[in-house]
């Protein structure tokens, strides 16, 4: 018998056919895999600096998609229960571990249920309340649909001439709009600036659930592509951001925006170019050929930005930023050009009459640390005479409002609760604000 071969082949040290891995390890090793990455999720990793790109995939996708990764999880059990895969002991322990991981992730899903209790808290000082009619399954079904009946999108229309550095339709814009826009609507305007590190990244990427959301508000929303690395040098990206903004003065008016009414928004790369260019209004360094143009913005909300490019308040003990984008973006070390890493990092360039900034950021981010963003938060209220709100989101992960969740679709309402506030106090005293484009001096 086969058995007795087996037998008799240990007793006498002769070489054994190794058994076939059964179902039952197969589901544990699974299983395992699961777990630790759902570990990873749930707590904030900063072991190694080897981690972090890891860490923010496994957590951003695993954070907001929570209960699509149970969903999917469970169907691939049911097929190793039915496979028999349950009936050893290792699939028990398996499902056990699986079980674990489910709860965890549950608690994961509900940490971006309570986000809307973070972003009222963030926005009470302001006297805002933010819409709370959020589903607990909010994008459940179809989280990367940006589809409303109520909205379109005119695509890649040029706001300048292609400049040194453009790969290739990085002069472009597109616009999402109410359908009932018309000229002369005089409609508030919010710029989108998309993220990537400054080296990736196009404008239909990100910020999609915001602007939907604000256009079936009667808001006209312009995303815009720049200039991107390594074939681009800093401040080349900031150029254009204040050159689309040059188009917006001249040129919103035709789809029903209001040119003298812009607020600015951005993820990442694009958090720290709109908080930077809302700081910086009419710089001439940051305007060449167009200095006589108002780019003053009227609020900024930046998620998850980079402030400092030098890391002056050490909040990050690895991985540091001028490590990673000096030989890319800037093309010098701080030592060679220390005036140009100083000009392009917002938190040197805060000021008294800066901007309301609501800045949004998660705890758990695995790319750009929260402690970043409560300095910045600190230096603008020491010195900016506007509200400034801050919301940190516990266990939110970098990137975590590109798509639809409940997390995405509370800071959706936040930051459109606050961007209306701003608008409407702009309406408030408009007849008498006297304000005169191109006139501001630099700040």
């Amino acid at each position: 018998m086969a058995w007795e071969r087996r037998d008799l082949a240990w007793w006498r040290n002769e070489p054994q056919e190794e058994p076939p891995m059964t179902l039952g390890t197969t589901y544990l090793i699974l299983a395992c895999i699961g777990l630790i990455f759902t570990a990873l999720t749930w707590f904030r990793v900063r072991l190694f600096p080897q981690l972090t790109i890891p860490t923010f995939v496994v957590g951003w996708l695993r954070g907001e998609l929570a209960l699509q990764t149970i969903a999917i999880e469970a169907i691939v059990t049911l097929l190793f229960w039915m496979a028999g895969a349950m009936e050893s002991a290792a699939g028990q322990v398996g499902f056990a571990l699986t079980c674990v991981s489910w709860a965890m992730l549950v608690g994961v899903h509900w940490r971006g249920v309570n986000a809307g209790r973070e972003f009222r808290a963030a926005l009470a000082p302001l006297g805002v309340e933010p819409e709370s009619n959020v589903s607990v399954f909010h994008g459940f079904t179809k989280p990367f649909s940006f589809r409303h009946p109520e909205v379109h999108t005119t695509r890649d229309l040029k706001y300048g001439a292609s400049l040194p550095g453009d790969r290739g339709g990085r002069n472009l814009l597109d616009l999402v709009l109410p359908n009932s826009a018309e000229e002369g609507d005089r409609r508030p305007v919010l710029l989108q600036v998309h993220g990537g590190g400054w080296l990736i990244g196009d404008k239909r990427e990100q910020g999609r659930p915001l602007m939907t959301h604000l256009a079936s508000r009667g808001w006209v929303c312009v995303a815009i592509n720049y200039r991107l690395s390594p074939e681009a040098t800093m401040p080349d990206h900031v150029v254009d951001v204040k050159r689309s903004i040059a188009w917006i003065r001249e040129h919103i008016d035709f789809f029903g925006g209001d040119p003298d009414f812009l607020c600015i928004t951005g993820g990442s790369a694009g958090g720290h170019l709109s908080a930077l260019a809302a700081l910086t209004p009419n710089d001439p360094g940051f305007q060449p050929g167009f200095e006589e143009v108002d780019t003053r913005i009227d609020a900024c909300v930046p998620f998850y930005g980079v402030f400092d490019f030098l890391d002056r308040a050490n909040d990050r003990p690895f991985g540091k930023m001028s490590d990673f984008i000096g030989p890319k973006v800037f093309k010098c070390t701080p030592e060679e050009n220390p005036e140009l890493w100083d000009s392009v990092s917002p938190v040197t360039r805060v000021h008294s009459e800066a901007p309301p900034f609501f800045v949004i950021q998660g705890s758990h981010d695995s790319l750009v640390f929260a402690e970043e963003a409560r300095t910045f938060v600190s230096a603008l209220r020491a010195k900016s005479a506007e509200p400034v709100a801050h919301a940190e989101l516990l266990g939110a992960q970098h990137a975590f409002e590109i798509f639809h969740s409940p997390r995405s679709a509370h800071a959706v309402r936040a930051a459109t609760a606050f961007l209306e506030k701003i608008h409407a106090e702009y309406e408030a005293k408009k007849t008498d604000s006297g304000r005169v484009r191109g006139t501001v001096e630099a700040v």
